[in-house]
């Protein structure tokens, strides 16, 4: 076992222990035995006021965030969109747009999102948010204001643990060649160009993907060919940790739902298809390379129940989160903050 995977281990034998010096309102202890991810963070006194709370504890939460990659929020008495929308900024400050979107979401209030409009017949595998982009959100929340009657959970996957379980080779073909993703939009599939970016206007687009890297194709007025080279390996911001911190295993084809993939190939070309990923010099990952990564993160994604007013809070470069299919009414909300990358720098 190598160091880092010795050094995961250690965080699984984290202790099933409440907070006391400075942080005696709440309990803190990792939901489930052995697993550091997520720590269940709960009031060990009535009526405590989670604003005021997690603006006094910034250092605390950012410590156990960097340790865990994930916190639960539990009990905190958050009802509504407005509250947990106080609750991000107290723990995070300025709240982040959706900017160059990738799935279907629904404003809601002020930086608070519904999480990805997509049917709840269907799974959305685990990702990174943005980690397609350029820059990306440090911390990404999301709230049960309504859990399904059925499923609808939030799995998550530690994405240290990931890197620390890839094969040697796999690692370094990915750092040599990095990844590249292919996106295309208005022949019929996904979302428009003009949702994606927020805009009509065409040289606003070009302008945003000449800053970001991303090379630009016009099909025709409505219809758009992006390609990018992004790193598939990133220092955590802060720790200074390797992480495996991309979308290639996301947005390949061969990651879509059986029968949605089947429908697209039926309909598109491989070069139209909404997404897809190559290796940067735009040759093929092999397709046991992609099984092996989807084997990793099932094997490292934990999953919980969600309880009405819970609130999660992910380390972005850390932890991988997605979606299992669901049945009933369910309304997660979803918030970001703190941006990073090549044209930013971490804000604390």
């Amino acid at each position: 076992m190598d160091h880092e995977l010795l050094g995961l281990e250690k965080l699984r034998a984290v202790k099933r222990r409440p907070v006391t010096e400075g942080h005696g309102l709440v309990t803190a202890e990792p939901l489930f035995p052995n697993r550091a991810l997520p720590l269940l963070v709960e009031p060990s006194v009535s009526a405590l006021d989670p604003v005021a709370w997690a603006g006094r504890n910034r250092e605390f939460i950012e410590t156990s965030l960097r340790r865990h990659g994930g916190i639960l929020f539990r009990n905190f008495n958050l009802k509504t969109a407005d509250q947990f929308r106080q609750f991000m900024s107290a723990v995070a400050g300025e709240l982040l747009n959706y900017n160059e979107r990738s799935s279907p979401r629904t404003q809601v209030t002020d930086h608070v999102y519904t999480s990805t409009d997509y049917p709840p017949a269907y799974s959305i595998f685990v990702h990174n948010e943005n980690s397609y982009q350029s820059h990306w959100p440090m911390k990404i929340f999301f709230f049960c204001e309504t859990p399904a009657h059925f499923g609808g959970e939030t799995p998550i996957a530690d994405c240290r643990r990931v890197y620390a379980r890839l094969p040697a080779a796999i690692k370094e073909r990915f750092m040599a060649k990095n990844w590249m993703y292919v996106r295309n939009f208005g022949d019929g599939f996904g979302l428009p160009w003009r949702t994606v970016f927020q805009t009509e206007d065409r040289a606003a687009v070009e302008e945003h993907c000449r800053r970001n890297g991303i090379d630009v194709k016009w099909k025709s007025d409505h219809r758009l060919r992006l390609r990018a080279v992004r790193r598939a390996v990133h220092q955590h911001a802060y720790t200074g940790e390797d992480v495996w911190f991309n979308h290639a295993t996301f947005f390949h084809i061969s990651t879509m739902e059986p029968a949605i993939r089947e429908a697209l190939l039926a309909e598109v070309a491989e070069d139209d298809l909404p997404t897809n990923s190559y290796y940067g010099d735009g040759s093929p990952i092999e397709p046991e390379v992609l099984e092996e990564l989807r084997r990793l993160y099932r094997e490292e994604t934990v999953i919980f129940s969600w309880q009405r007013g819970d609130a999660l809070l992910l380390d972005n470069m850390l932890v991988a989160h997605g979606r299992t299919p669901y049945r009933g009414p369910r309304k997660i909300l979803v918030g970001m903050a703190q941006q990073f990358g090549q044209t930013a720098s971490p804000a604390n």
